[in-house]
C-alpha cells in the first residue's frame, strides 16, 4: 500500500489545482487498522491561478533545489553565480522576503496560511541576529563615534526598549551563508564555530567590488583573518550587522496583504502572532529614516557646522540605503547604530508605511511608531512627485550629506531641494539609478499603495509613469521588449531620461505587470489590465523551462575570477577557515576554491583560458517567486 506522502504527491501531480489533506486515523478492534482518509478541496479554475500553482509546486518541490534542508531559499538553485552575492547558495533578506510573499499569495489562493507562518519563522530563527552583546550599553545620546563629526541623538531607542523590553535590534541581517561553505560557522547563538558547524552562517561582504571582497563573519573573535580578525583598524573582538531596508519593508508590505486576505477568509487569528512580530520589525525599521550621524535634516553642510539633530530633527521619514549596528564582544563593551544619509527612489515602500499606520494587526507598540509611519507614507509619495522626470521615470534620490561627507553641493543642486535635502543622481552606488528594475519595483509598490489607500497623488505619479512605459514596451509574435537600463542627465527639476538598453527582461516585466495589475484593479484602466496580461503571457510563453523561468545570460564579467583581493592595509596577511591564506597576491578564486569543483566550472575555465564567454540559465529564487506572485495577484484581483 502506498504511504500517505507518496499518494499525496501523486494526487497533487495529477490535479495541480486541488489541495489534498491526508491523515491516518486508527480504529482499534483486535488489531489496529490504519485507514487513509482523503479530503479533497479544489480551487475554481483560472488561467493565472493555474500558472501560480504550477510555479509554486515547481519552486517548493525540494528536488528542484531552491531551498536548503532547513527550508531557507537559496539566492539561486545554481551555485556558480557571482553578482550582488559571491556564491549561489548564499541567500539574502531579499530572497527571504520574497518567500514570505510567495506563501502569502498561496494562503490567499489555497486558504492555507500555515506556510506563511513557517516562512516568517525562517526569518525570525535564522536572520534576526541573536548575538548582540553590549546593546544594553548603547548610548542614544552618542549613537555613533566620530571625532571629526558632530553627532546627534537617537530619539527612538528608549521608546523601543519601553515597548519591547529588549535593547537588541529586531531586523533582518541581509546576508547568509546557507550551507556554511566559507566555514565561519556563525550560526545563531555561536560566534565563529568553524567549518564543522552545520547550518546557516551569518556573514558580511568585504570592501571593494564583489570580485575584490573578502567575505567575513558577522561575529569576529579573531579566530580567522589577521592579528585582529577581519578588522583592519580595531583591536577588540567585535560583531556587526546590516539591514537592507527595502527587504525589511517588503515583509511588512506582504503582511498587510496577508492580514487582509486572511481576514476575508475568517482566518486572521491563525497568523496574528506572526503579524505582531512583523510589526515589531517595522518599528525598528524606522532607523532607516535617520541621517547617518543623526544630524539635522536639511541644508546640512559641514561636518561640525551642520547641527546635531535633537528629537526627530534628524529624521527624513524616507527609507534610506541601509541600517548598520554593531559592538564589541565581552563584558563592559560598547555598541553603535547608524543609517544612511541617502534615500533612493527605488527603495521607497509607501505600502509598508500605510500598513504600519493603519492595519490594526501591524500598528507598532512604540509610542510614536504609527505616527512616524503615517508621516512617512505622505513623505514618500511627495518624494516620488519631486523626483519624477518630465518623461515619467523616477530619477535617483536625495541625500542629506553631499558626497557622503556633508560637503557643499553645486549651486543648482543647493537651490532646488526636497525638505532641504539635495538631489542625488546615483545614491547608494554608481549606476544604481540606471537599472530600470529599481523603477519597476518601486512603481509596483506605489501601485499597491494606491490600491490600498486611494491616494490621488500616488495615482498621478503612476499615471505619468505608466504612460511613459506604454511608449517603451513592445510585443511581437516571438518576443517582447521592455527597457532594462537608462541614463539620467542633468539635475532636478531638469533631469532627462534616455533609454540605453531594452529587450526581454523577466524582472522588469514581472514587477511592471504587477504594478499595472494593481493600478488597473483600482482605477478600472482597461489598457493597464491588458498590458499586464500581455507581459505575463509572453513570459509564460517565452521564458519557461522545467525549473520555472530563465533567460540565457552571457557572462563576460566572469573574466574577473582571478581579481586580486582588496586589502586596504599594506602588508596585512591572514587566514581563512580550512587554512586558506589571505594576502596581497590572493584572488577571488583563491579564497573560494569550491568553485573549481562546480559541475559548470568548465565553462568559466574555458573563458579564462581564452575561449568564449560562458552562458548560463540561472534560476534566481526571487525571480521565480516574484513571477508566481504576479500570476497569483492577477488571479486574486481579476479571476476571483
Amino acid at each position: 500500500m502506498e504511504n500517505v506522502k507518496d499518494l499525496k504527491n501523486k494526487l497533487q501531480k495529477q490535479s495541480p489545482n486541488c489541495f489534498f489533506k491526508l491523515e491516518r486515523s486508527g480504529l482499534t478492534m483486535k488489531i489496529t487498522l490504519a485507514i487513509l482518509l482523503v479530503t479533497i478541496s479544489c480551487i475554481n479554475a483560472g488561467e493565472f491561478k493555474d500558472r501560480f500553482l504550477e510555479l509554486y509546486n515547481i519552486i517548493t518541490n525540494k528536488a528542484n533545489g531552491y531551498y536548503s534542508p532547513e527550508g531557507i531559499p537559496y539566492h539561486s538553485r545554481e551555485t556558480l553565480i557571482v553578482e550582488s552575492i559571491d556564491y549561489g547558495h548564499e541567500t539574502d533578506s531579499e530572497a527571504l522576503s520574497f518567500n514570505l510573499f510567495l506563501q502569502t499569495v498561496y494562503g490567499a489562493i489555497s486558504g492555507d496560511f500555515e506556510p506563511f507562518n513557517e516562512a516568517w519563522s525562517l526569518i525570525e530563527n535564522y536572520v534576526i541576529p541573536v548575538i548582540q552583546p553590549n546593546m544594553d550599553r548603547y548610548n542614544p545620546d552618542q549613537p555613533t563615534t566620530n571625532a571629526e563629526i558632530t553627532v546627534g541623538s537617537d530619539p527612538i531607542s528608549r521608546e523601543l526598549f519601553e515597548a519591547y523590553g529588549d535593547h537588541s535590534i529586531y531586523g533582518m541581517h541581509w546576508l547568509l551563508d546557507v550551507d556554511n561553505v566559507f566555514g565561519f560557522g556563525n550560526v545563531q547563538g555561536q560566534c565563529t564555530g568553524g567549518p564543522s558547524v552545520s547550518g546557516p552562517s551569518l556573514i558580511n561582504n568585504g570592501q571593494g567590488t564583489i570580485w575584490q571582497s573578502i567575505t567575513y563573519p558577522t561575529c569576529d573573535n579573531f579566530t580567522y583573518g589577521g592579528p585582529y580578525g577581519f578588522s583592519f583598524y580595531e583591536n577588540v573582538p567585535y560583531w556587526t550587522y546590516s539591514i537592507a531596508p527595502d527587504c525589511d519593508a517588503r515583509i511588512v508590505q506582504v503582511a498587510l496583504w496577508a492580514a487582509q486576505w486572511a481576514r476575508a477568509q475568517g482566518k486572521l487569528s491563525l497568523i496574528e502572532e506572526s503579524l505582531g512580530k512583523i510589526s515589531r520589525v517595522g518599528d525598528y525599521l524606522r532607523y532607516a529614516m535617520y541621517d547617518r550621524n543623526f544630524k539635522r535634516i536639511g541644508d546640512c553642510i559641514g561636518k561640525t557646522e551642520c547641527p546635531a539633530g535633537k528629537g526627530k530633527e534628524s529624521s527624513h521619514y524616507l527609507l534610506s540605503w541601509y541600517i548598520g549596528w554593531g559592538g564589541s564582544l565581552g563584558e563592559n563593551g560598547w555598541s553603535w547604530i547608524s543609517s544612511s544619509s541617502e534615500a533612493h527612489g527605488g527603495y521607497q515602500n509607501p505600502v509598508t508605511a500605510y500598513a504600519l499606520a493603519n492595519e490594526p494587526t501591524l500598528i507598532p507598540k512604540s509610542s510614536t511608531g504609527a505616527a512616524d509611519w503615517a508621516t512617512s507614507a505622505q513623505r514618500q509619495v511627495e518624494m516620488y512627485k519631486w523626483l519624477q522626470t518630465e518623461e515619467g521615470p523616477i530619477a535617483g534620490g536625495v541625500t542629506n550629506s553631499w558626497n557622503n561627507n556633508y560637503e557643499e553641493p553645486p549651486e543648482d543642486v543647493k537651490n532646488y531641494t526636497f525638505h532641504g535635502m539635495y538631489y542625488a543622481a546615483q545614491p547608494g552606488f554608481e549606476g544604481s539609478s540606471d537599472l530600470v528594475i529599481m523603477q519597476a519595483w518601486t512603481i509596483d509598490r506605489l501601485a499597491q499603495y494606491y490600491y490600498a489607500s486611494d491616494d490621488a497623488n500616488a495615482k498621478e505619479v503612476l499615471t505619468k509613469w505608466i504612460d511613459w512605459f506604454y511608449t517603451q514596451v513592445r510585443f511581437e509574435d516571438t518576443w517582447y521588449s521592455v527597457p532594462s537600463s537608462f541614463s539620467l542627465e542633468g539635475n532636478m527639476p531638469h533631469t532627462k531620461v534616455t533609454v540605453s538598453a531594452e529587450g526581454e527582461n523577466i524582472g522588469v516585466a514581472v514587477a511592471t505587470a504587477r504594478a499595472l495589475t494593481f493600478y488597473a484593479a483600482k482605477s478600472g484602466d482597461v489598457k493597464a489590465k491588458e498590458t499586464a496580461k500581455n507581459l505575463l503571457d509572453y513570459i509564460w510563453k517565452l521564458n519557461r523551462d522545467e525549473l520555472g523561468v530563465s533567460m540565457t545570460s552571457v557572462l563576460t564579467t566572469y573574466n574577473q575570477f582571478n581579481t586580486k583581493l582588496y586589502i586596504p592595509v599594506d602588508g596585512w596577511t591572514g587566514v581563512y577557515p580550512n587554512d586558506i591564506p589571505l594576502n596581497a597576491s590572493a584572488t577571488f578564486l583563491d579564497i573560494r576554491p569550491w568553485f573549481k569543483n562546480d559541475p559548470e566550472w568548465y565553462k568559466v575555465q574555458t573563458y579564462l583560458d581564452g575561449g568564449a564567454a560562458p552562458e548560463f540559465n540561472y534560476h534566481r529564487f526571487f525571480e521565480q517567486a516574484d513571477l508566481a506572485v504576479a500570476y497569483g495577484t492577477y488571479s486574486i484581483l481579476f479571476e476571483d
